[in-house]
């Protein structure tokens, strides 16, 4: 049976976190809309894009607590760039509607504009010796990661990506690369979550 991974598609750059996701053997994509679709996923991928315009929509979609309740639950999720934001508990500035799932601080815009948008080679300690392209766009980064908080990647010392449990989050976007790895990482940890919270 494949596993099933939903796309947040609300805003940002789901389609290409979908294609992304149909690459892998034994991954089935998904979008996710409504908590229906929510329900028929057994992980959940929050994309990239404007994290208060996915934040007011989600409020808006009535996601927010089912999310909250499925990944306390065992669902595993995973969010890139604006998923970071959404995914922290605490948002330097910002009171924006958020999903409070990991035990971290984080600051938006936090690499410049979109205008100071640039590609690195990134370090991902559970990927091997290879580096990732990082694409950060408006990237955030991770101020304070909690004790129980593992540190994936850093970036000019500045924590990058994330895991606590089934929840992973990364500043940058792997989904705009050929590189399958951050993807296929996250399909691993839905196929082995003890629960998908349903």
């Amino acid at each position: 049976m494949p596993v099933r991974i939903g796309v947040l598609s609300l805003q940002g750059d789901y389609l290409a976190h979908g294609a992304m996701l149909r690459q892998l053997p034994g991954v089935e994509a998904c979008l996710v809309r409504d908590a229906v679709e929510l329900g028929e996923a057994q992980g959940l991928i929050i994309p990239g894009g404007e994290s208060t315009t996915i934040g007011k929509l989600l409020d808006r979609a009535g996601l927010i607590e089912p999310i909250q309740q499925r990944a306390l639950a065992g669902m595993p999720v995973y969010g890139t760039c604006a998923g970071l934001i959404l995914m922290a508990q605490r948002i330097e500035g910002s009171d924006q509607h958020r999903l409070g799932l990991l035990d971290m601080l984080v600051a938006r815009n936090a690499f410049g504009r979109q205008i100071d948008s640039f590609e690195a080679a990134v370090p991902v300690s559970v990927l091997g010796d290879e580096p990732v392209r990082g694409v950060f766009i408006r990237a955030p980064y991770v101020v304070e990661a909690g004790p129980g908080v593992e540190v994936l990647a850093r970036y000019e010392d500045r924590i990058v990506a994330v895991r606590q449990g089934v929840l992973m989050a990364s500043a940058f976007h792997p989904e705009l690369t050929n590189d399958v790895r951050m993807h296929r990482l996250f399909a691993d940890m839905v196929r082995s979550a003890p629960s998908d919270g349903r």
